[in-house]
């Protein structure tokens, strides 16, 4: 499958600091790729050099089978920023229009495409019509949802979106997670940066995690939890786990190592221990189980595996 987006060896500093360090990745055509690590990682001067916003000091960088600095090639690629940047005053079509404008698309097509967006984002309705709103009166997921439509209005061949579920409610990330998937399928490549490891195990076809500039394993999301994998044990408690029930996760003679919230756990196993054993003691404990499931690791434990929880910032999560 061809490359849509490739990295070679690809280096950035500033001022003696290291932002990327020889970085290299193949991002295939029609897939979701996720570029995950967190907050700091380099993910979006990463995204940047792609964009030939900046330069890498070492490396090349090609984009849909071309140097970024060829002619209408930047044009091919939707971007939605970290970095929120709306002209709050306008009028949330005559925002939109100018954003297509900026990018050819014609008036007339550019109209015609916002109406279509806005109705598949819920913006309008028999009540109220958000587009003839200005941008400040819209809620931040509202905000959110314009700006993503305005990366989406000269439909792109390649769309980058950096940390697109921060901040958004469960209703707003799963219309953006619902339009992420609609993209792949219509053949478009979807590139998207988070420190947010269960978004990217819903939506990714293939990752790349960094961590401090460096690149610390990429490949197929499914290859990459089955090379990870240990005997993992996917734990649902009924009620909240007891003292008696922590004991038994505790036990380092059973369990290597547990990842557990409230009334969910992921554990692996000891070495020589056996999952029959984990059950027996649990129920022994007293555990109300709801699911307990051999399972390849999680994308978020994978990281905590390989680069360590030195590597997570507030915001992290499962």
């Amino acid at each position: 499958m061809p490359a849509t987006l490739e990295l070679s060896h690809v280096t950035k500093r500033y001022a003696g600091h290291v932002a990327v360090s020889d970085l290299s990745l193949s991002v295939p055509a029609g897939t979701v790729y996720g570029l995950l690590g967190p907050n700091g990682a380099g993910k979006t001067t990463s995204i940047r050099m792609a964009l030939n916003i900046i330069a890498p000091d070492e490396g090349t960088i090609r984009v849909l089978g071309q140097p970024t600095s060829a002619p209408g090639v930047i044009d091919r690629i939707g971007y939605l920023p970290e970095e929120r940047g709306l002209y709050k005053k306008m009028q949330v079509r005559r925002v939109l229009r100018f954003l297509a404008e900026l990018k050819g698309v014609p008036a007339r097509v550019a109209d015609r495409r916002i109406d279509e967006w806005l109705e598949r984002f819920g913006l309008t309705s028999d009540d109220r019509d958000w587009g003839d709103a200005k941008v400040d009166e819209l809620s931040r997921g509202m905000q959110q949802k314009v700006q993503f439509i305005g990366t989406l209005l000269h439909e792109p061949d390649l769309v980058i979106l950096d940390e697109p579920f921060s901040g958004l409610d469960p209703i707003n990330a799963d219309a953006l997670k619902q339009t992420v998937l609609d993209l792949r399928a219509s053949g478009r490549t979807v590139i998207f940066s988070t420190h947010l490891m269960d978004s990217a195990q819903q939506l990714c076809d293939a990752v790349c995690i960094i961590a401090r500039g460096r690149k610390v394993l990429d490949g197929d999301v499914t290859s990459v939890r089955m090379t990870h994998g240990g005997r993992v044990v996917a734990l649902g408690f009924g009620v909240v786990p007891s003292a008696e029930v922590l004991a038994v996760l505790r036990d380092r003679a059973l369990v290597a190592r547990a990842d557990h919230s409230n009334r969910v756990a992921e554990v692996e196993l000891a070495r020589d221990a056996d999952a029959l054993d984990l059950l027996r003691r649990l129920l022994d404990a007293g555990a109300r189980l709801e699911r307990f499931e051999l399972v390849h690791p999680s994308l978020h434990q994978i990281f905590l595996d390989t680069v360590g929880a030195r590597g997570v910032e507030a915001g992290f999560t499962e």
